[in-house]
């Protein structure tokens, strides 16, 4: 947030100072105990058969911390994450990837990592649905099915044999995304929760916050069962003529204008609630849309500095709420 490059008035800036040094002031209060810098000791409570992870080292019989981050424990580990790494897959993860290549049987997706991910085609569910083989037609049609700068959700499998990263999409939730928009973010930004995918009713759209910093903002699409759509495609044909079915796609592919607005409203919140260094949940994107229509701006004026300034003041004022009520 120092770094915070933006044509700022003496006044904003003034104000912009005061609410980062409040924020500041109240991290330092909340992680006193789970920050560290290099050097300091990590309490262990001397807890006996301490397993040391990433990060920390054993000096005269103390546990020492070798870089700066949060202190993590599980069971008995105990490792320090680094607060602006860079993106490190782990299996389960959901990430948000643009295909880059169409190789035999593969997919090879850019995913903000130091290499790129690998999809293949039997790690994925077919356009039909049907649990099968994948045959050398199917290969031949994977072009239908992803094509080059395609974007996609999908889960990360782990490092194979090959020493590749791998990913899975096998469930209906994961798929090509289409009509939206793809933001990058630093990772470090997005927590690890247990539910990534979030359909934001109020405005119609679905937003997915990707675990590699790439999350995607676009329009609600209805997550169908395979077999419930063969039968309801099977009833169509016979009770509707193609006329009537061209007419409806059409009017299926049109966005309507208030959605529209919607996507590049929560585009721009996430893109200021990023460069102000901020934590990106679902919770607080809602909160700075609703600051922006409340307050009557345009979808451009979001990324005005006046309007930098109120979210630094607002987030500082929830986050002390926070703490009061604590």
């Amino acid at each position: 947030m120092r770094g915070l490059q933006l044509s700022l008035n003496k006044n904003q800036k003034l104000r912009v100072e005061r609410a980062l040094e409040q924020l500041e002031s109240l991290s330092l209060k909340s992680n006193s105990d789970a920050s560290v810098t290099v050097a300091d000791n990590i309490s262990v409570d001397c807890e006996d058969a301490i397993l040391k992870g990433h990060g920390t080292t054993e000096l005269d019989g103390r546990v020492v911390a070798t870089l700066c981050g949060v202190v993590e424990r599980v069971n008995k580990l105990v490792y320090v994450r680094a607060l602006r790494a860079r993106y490190k897959p782990e299996i389960g993860d959901i990430i948000v990837g643009r295909v880059i290549e169409v190789a035999p049987k593969r997919w090879r997706l850019e995913i903000n990592f130091s290499q790129d991910a690998v999809l293949m085609l039997s790690s994925m569910n077919l356009p039909d649905g049907i649990q099968r083989r994948r045959t050398a037609i199917d290969e031949l049609n994977m072009r239908s099915i992803f094509e080059e700068n395609d974007v996609i959700c999908a889960e990360v499998r782990g490092f194979q044999h090959d020493g590749c990263l791998h990913l899975q999409a096998r469930s209906q939730k994961y798929g090509k995304l289409e009509i939206g928009q793809l933001l990058t973010i630093p990772p470090y930004l997005v927590k690890k929760r247990k539910q990534h995918f979030h359909h934001l009713e109020q405005y119609g759209i679905d937003l997915i916050l990707g675990c590699n910093g790439y999350v995607w903002v676009g329009e609600h699409v209805e997550v169908k069962d395979p077999m419930l759509v063969d039968q309801s495609n099977k009833s169509e044909q016979q009770n509707a003529d193609s006329e009537n079915s061209m007419s409806a796609n059409e009017v299926e592919t049109c966005t309507p204008l208030e959605t529209r607005q919607n996507i590049c409203r929560t585009a721009n919140a996430i893109r200021v609630l990023s460069t102000l260094g901020f934590m990106i949940t679902v919770e607080v994107i809602t909160e700075i849309v609703n600051l922006s229509t409340s307050l009557n701006l345009d979808i451009h004026e979001m990324l005005g500095p006046e309007f930098y300034v109120l979210v630094a003041e607002k987030e500082a004022e929830r986050r002390s709420s926070l703490r009061k009520k604590r």
